[in-house]
């Protein structure tokens, strides 16, 4: 240990008495300094001229600074992404130097062994490395004293990353360095591994086995879940079986220099550490062998209690299969279903939940097939058959045609028809089956809720069902027009669609049929004809054994739903909502959503803080087109509650004439019975205690808000029939907000910080190793 330790201190002291070691320290310092002082002098300047033009300026809302100046797009990523212009230039003359000035040849007759000498030199370059991360360390303190709350988990986090990384770059180094007797052939041979490492995992992606191998030996993104705040134990091992490795293939040829061997026992000693590094890497890898340590302020990295609660549902004896299928046909195999593109996708969607269920079992089926009438690559491809334009695609891809199966033999398994062939995945527990799917939006594949909610089919028998009556030319669930429901329904390319947040929805014609117990809700949505005597009694019983529904009405047919509404002590008031802005037409009414309905459901958590908080939310309208009020007409044992109502400040008013909205802006005349209040109610709750259970009821004097062209009132509509429901589905996912929001200083501070850090602390580094690089050649 003491010639280990002779050895480091001669080299440390030969790197601080050389020009490259004080160049490079200096230069690491102006790369850090020119990444965090620009983020940091543009984000006070913003800050500053926000406060001086906003006194409510709380801060910058929903964003984490600490993530923002120090992390993924700030000063660890910028180090780490020029980390490698360093350590190369650092290390070609650990060996070489000593091979090129002959005194290699002193150690190998001295005392000293060859692992003392690769083990000397290997922790000088450590010591330097930690030199480097104390620099780094410098800016880190200013981040604590600049920035309100740090999340001082995530930056040890990528303080780790970035040290085990540069821990990896000089393993590669001192190994290249022996390589040769010339200074630059090292360094750019250890840029070619640094380089080979980062692109194997891309390479031979489509091959399963061949895949974990090279995913295993690239370096690329191995700092990523740590800059994150997610340490694994994959990570690390990585880092310390490359360093291992390289430091054995170091000694290996230090050695073999001072004795005589065949160079097949040598060979065969560089496969022995090669294969051991691989079979314990692929072994570390494995899911059930992985450790996680979220280090997050709020685990953001974690999937959410609710769900984690979801996956010890599941039988830990009972496997849960995962079948992906991919059509060549479609789009969508580009953004996730080609074969290169399996490990990003368990990674990127599953780790997650492999976390807490390893046993997940993941499948893939590749086939080729088109809708029925679909003639669009028949066009693009005329006179080719089906087969043939798929092995064209798959040239396009670059893939094999021959892993992707006929359209017959997938019929054979399954029948995709019913989700237009495109990319889905099917879960499969204990015998029960249900589809995952994507979406065409940016996020692509599904999000937690999404996934949640295909987790409660596959363990749950009673999801909620929603009935939509029909026979009165209501709003639609299966027409896709743009005033019909399919969009907020059924559309299976829509993520917050009630189908695929756990709900199902049917129609349900009250002339012929009776309303089934069990269900969720029943929703009478705009019909434009009288209900039947039948279908008002079979309503009327329904909601007086504590039957939950939705009434959604429209202007000029409010005698649709009255007779109904009535018994509850509730109508939709004549005429006509206006509200005339410099921009919409003055039909269109954007409610406020109230403080009772933020409380509809945990989708509005955030904006429930901020309430209590005192705060502004930062949502909270929906967009009408044709509104009336819903005006409360008879005390009951109902309890009302608004959950829409127009705002005060917008001088909303009721006409009862003829609202015409395609000329110029219509005036309030009292004297043609237009009347005037401070608010107008769009959607009343009701409720009370009926048969030891909370009946739940929703009137809005508007059903276009939940229509194709308004996108289904968004979440909202979620929100809505989650509340019906008792609020069993959607598992919903709320992140919480970001505490690191301020800074402590002005734009000023800012200014002097950055010109001292980039002007003057160099130039003092710079006098300090010219003073220390003079004195040591005078001696």
């Amino acid at each position: 240990m003491k010639l280990i330790y002779k050895i480091a201190l001669n080299e440390i002291r030969n790197l601080f008495y050389s020009p490259v070691a004080w160049f490079l320290g200096i230069a690491f310092w102006l790369l850090c300094a020119f990444i965090f002082t620009g983020s940091l002098s543009q984000m006070t300047n913003f800050q500053d001229i926000s406060i001086q033009n906003n006194p409510a300026f709380e801060g910058f809302v929903q964003t984490s600074l600490t993530e923002i100046i120090l992390l993924r797009g700030g000063l660890f990523s910028g180090v780490i992404g020029n980390l490698y212009f360093f350590l190369p230039l650092l290390t070609m003359g650990l060996i070489s130097r000593e091979l090129n000035n002959g005194t290699i040849k002193l150690l190998y007759s001295s005392p000293v062994k060859p692992a003392h000498i690769v083990l000397g030199k290997y922790l000088a370059i450590v010591f330097y490395c930690v030199c480097l991360l104390g620099i780094l360390s410098i800016f880190l303190v200013i981040s604590l004293l600049t920035i309100v709350n740090v999340d001082g988990g995530i930056v040890l986090s990528a303080l780790l990353s970035l040290f085990l990384l540069i821990c990896t770059y000089a393993a590669i180094g001192i190994f290249m360095s022996c390589l040769s007797t010339y200074q630059i052939v090292s360094g750019v041979a250890t840029f070619i591994v640094i380089f080979a490492l980062s692109a194997v995992g891309n390479l031979w992606q489509q091959y399963d086995f061949v895949r974990e191998l090279t995913y295993f030996l690239s370096i690329s993104g191995r700092t990523e879940r740590m800059l994150k705040g997610l340490i694994t134990t994959s990570d690390v091992l990585y880092f310390l079986l490359i360093i291992g490795m390289f430091l054995c293939f170091t000694y290996f040829k230090v050695k073999g220099a001072m004795e005589s061997k065949k160079w097949t026992k040598s060979f065969a000693q560089y496969i022995a550490v090669v294969l051991v590094v691989l079979t314990l890497g692929y072994a570390s890898s494995r899911p059930a062998l992985i450790g996680y340590w979220d280090v997050t302020r709020n685990d953001v990295n974690t999937i959410h209690p609710n769900i984690q609660s979801l996956l010890h549902k599941f039988d830990r004896k009972s496997p849960l299969k995962v079948t992906l299928y991919i059509n060549l046909l479609d789009n969508s195999i580009a953004r996730g279903g080609l074969p290169e593109q399996r490990k990003q996708y368990e990674m990127y969607l599953w780790e997650g939940f492999v976390r807490f269920k390893p046993d997940i079992q993941f499948d893939y089926v590749y086939f080729y097939d088109v809708m029925p009438g679909d003639s669009t690559l028949f066009k693009q491809f005329p006179k080719k058959s089906l087969k043939e334009i798929a092995g064209l695609v798959a040239k396009i891809h670059r893939v094999d045609p021959d892993r992707f199966i006929s359209p017959e033999e997938l019929r054979k398994r399954i029948d995709l028809t019913p989700e237009n062939k495109r990319l889905v995945m099917q879960l499969e527990y204990k015998g029960r089956k249900t589809f995952l799917r994507t979406f065409d939006d940016g996020p692509f594949w599904p999000d937690q809720m999404n996934i949640a909610a295909a987790f409660k089919r596959l363990q749950e028998n009673n999801l909620p069902k929603i009935l939509f009556t029909s026979g009165n030319l209501e709003r639609s669930i299966y027409k896709t027009g743009e005033r019909e429901f399919n969009y907020f329904t059924n559309d299976i390319t829509n993520r917050t669609a009630l189908i695929n947040m756990g709900f199902d929805s049917d129609t349900i014609n009250l002339d012929h049929q009776h309303i089934s117990s069990g269900i969720a809700c029943l929703v009478v949505a705009d019909p434009k004809t009288m209900l039947s005597p039948v279908k008002q009694q079979k309503i009327g019983e329904y909601i007086e054994k504590g039957g939950r529904a939705v009434f959604l009405g429209e202007p000029g047919k409010q005698q649709m739903l009255n007779p109904l509404l009535s018994r509850l002590g509730v109508q939709l008031a004549a005429g006509e909502i206006v509200e005339v802005t410099p921009n919409e037409s003055p039909d269109m009414i954007k409610p406020m959503i109230t403080k009772e309905g933020f409380n509809l459901s945990d989708q509005f958590l955030l904006e429930r803080r901020r309430l209590a908080a005192k705060k502004p939310v930062t949502q909270g309208s929906l967009s009408m087109k044709g509104m009336v009020e819903v005006e409360r007409t008879a005390q009951n044992d109902f309890k009302p509650f608004e959950i829409l109502k127009t705002d005060s400040l917008r001088h909303a008013y009721n006409t009862v004439s003829a609202l015409v909205v395609d000329s110029v802006p219509p005036v309030f005349t009292p004297t043609k019975g237009d009347t005037r209040k401070a608010s107008y109610t769009a959607m009343l709750g009701l409720s009370r205690k009926k048969n030891g259970q909370e009946q739940r009821i929703l009137v809005a004097g508007d059903a276009d808000f939940l229509s194709t062209i308004r996108k289904g009132a968004g979440g909202f509509s979620v929100a809505m029939f989650s509340w019906l429901d008792n609020n069993r589905l959607p598992i919903y996912v709320v992140p919480a907000d970001p505490i690191d929001i301020l800074f402590t200083i002005s734009n000023k501070t800012a200014e002097i910080i950055r010109f001292s850090l980039v002007y003057i602390v160099p130039v003092l580094l710079l006098l300090i190793g010219v003073i220390v690089l003079i004195r040591r050649k005078r001696k």
